[in-house]
């Protein structure tokens, strides 16, 4: 499962991380940091749908991401686009680091999201250390001892949390912890494939006063639509701003649709992976 590999892989990376900077060194950094976070989740809990915009150089489903514009430029249209910022940090599978963080925290305002596969209070640190506002903790990879003791630490360095579920036994151990943030991940990290649906089936579980995000396979119109449906507080959005040569455009047409109290949703079913999916020649065949 390319999950597990990518679990072991970023073990790997640790120890590399940790000869450079020893966990001490890098808790000490965090601890005497002075930067004030921005909050991320006051950016996704104000009124109306907000916008998360990823950057990513790839991912195991797209493969490598040709860029359609310079990094300063996508970040440019975010800053006036969206609410928050997600970078990936992950260098195998996603080909990030923290170095393209930081260069990203020194020319947005926005608050922002670390998105890696936190397996170690080291990278919660590291986290603080590079300017990040938000990390994403992911149930599938975690124990519910390590849930809580992550979001606990986290919370005391003064960052926010997504908790990212992909399903109903998932959400429940998330919701142990109260979480400000939970997420639904619309891709099945064991083989990839998408449904919006499990935004859909979820839902209901989680608490009024949470804020809700649906991640990835998000693409087209009908897509915003049906979100929009589910009720759901903020979307996380990768893969079709990264193929876009015009994110900030794209951000405010998706923006403006859900202000439309005329928007409408068709469920089509995708013969490849059951998605729900747009008619849009446009977008159909990006994905986050």
């Amino acid at each position: 499962m390319i999950l597990d590999v990518i679990v072991e892989d970023k073990k790997k990376r640790l120890k590399e991380h940790k000869a450079r900077t020893s966990e001490e060194q890098m808790k000490e950094l965090a601890l005497v940091s002075e930067r004030k976070s921005i909050s991320f989740y006051e950016a996704l809990a104000k009124p109306g749908l907000s916008i998360i915009g990823e950057f990513k150089k790839a991912s195991p489903s797209m493969g490598k991401i040709e860029m359609t514009m310079e990094l300063m430029d996508r970040i440019d249209e975010y800053n006036v686009s969206v609410d928050a910022i997600s970078c990936l940090t992950e260098e195998d599978h996603f080909l990030g680091n923290t170095d393209y963080f930081k260069e990203i925290r020194n020319i947005s305002p926005l608050p922002m999201i670390r998105k890696d596969f936190i397996i170690d209070p080291y990278q919660i640190y590291e986290a603080k250390v590079i300017g990040a506002d938000c990390i994403l903790l992911i149930a599938a990879i975690l124990s519910d001892e390590q849930m809580a003791e992550y979001y606990k630490l986290a919370t005391e360095l003064g960052m926010d949390v997504l908790v990212e579920t992909h399903d109903e036994e998932e959400m429940g151990r998330a919701l142990k912890i109260q979480p400000k943030i939970i997420g639904v991940n619309n891709r099945n990290l064991k083989d990839f494939t998408i449904s919006l649906e499990n935004t859909k089936r979820l839902r209901p579980m989680v608490p009024e006063g949470t804020v809700f995000v649906s991640e990835s396979g998000v693409t087209t119109n009908e897509h915003i639509a049906f979100l929009k449906e589910c009720k759901v507080d903020a979307l996380l959005i990768g893969g079709a701003f990264m193929l876009s040569e015009h994110p900030r455009e794209l951000a405010t047409e998706w923006k403006n649709l859900t202000k439309s109290k005329r928007i409408k949703y068709k469920a089509v079913k995708n013969k490849s992976d059951n998605r729900i999916c747009n008619l849009s020649k446009k977008n159909k065949n990006q994905a986050d």
